[in-house]
């Protein structure tokens, strides 16, 4: 096995914190799966629901549609079109995907930090609650994850861009972090 690169390396620690945030998402998802069965089963098998409960998978939804993105990308589980791709070499398919990091991806990430900037900071200034009667408190901590996921995606993105493989050397480099 050949020795890893320097640039490798460094890819494998910045993404070790994203298993953390894989295994989050993942939680997070069972979680509105079983919220919602329990939900179901209280309205049609005891006539009751619950704001509170409905609005808690609303928000563990966001959470992990939010930051599940960074990990997606990391796991190459994003969308492409792979019409085009399947015909380059893997050298093409490199140059590609950092220009797509750096002139799509990236600049997204930024408009997407600054523009929530004031509208995080004003849920916050007021405290943002649930409107309804019953509700959850504290939406203004969902609303603070739009710039966090996006100063996760891009730095997913980064380490992606770590992990290229210009020589077109093989595939392994190009595999997202183990689970």
């Amino acid at each position: 096995m050949a020795r890893e690169s320097a640039r490798l390396r460094l890819a494998r620690r910045l993404e070790a914190p994203f298993r953390a945030l894989g295994w989050l998402c993942g939680a997070c998802v069972l979680a509105v799966v079983l919220l919602t069965f329990a939900l179901v089963a209280m309205r049609y098998g005891a006539g009751r629901g619950s704001i509170a409960a409905q609005e808690l998978v609303l928000h563990l939804n966001a959470v992990a549609f939010m930051l599940g993105g960074a990990w997606t990308l990391l796991r190459d589980g994003h969308v492409r079109v792979d019409v085009l791709q399947q015909r380059w070499s893997p050298r093409t398919r490199a140059r590609v995907e950092l220009a797509g990091l750096l002139f799509l991806l990236l600049p997204f990430c930024a408009v997407l930090f600054w523009t929530s900037l004031d509208y995080v900071a004003a849920s916050w200034r007021l405290r943002e609650a649930s409107r309804e009667v019953g509700g959850l408190p504290g939406l203004y901590l969902v609303k603070a994850l739009i710039p966090v996921s996006a100063l996760l995606l891009a730095s997913a993105g980064l380490v992606r861009g770590l992990r290229l493989d210009f020589a077109g050397e093989g595939r392994e480099r190009r595999a997202g972090p183990t689970a």
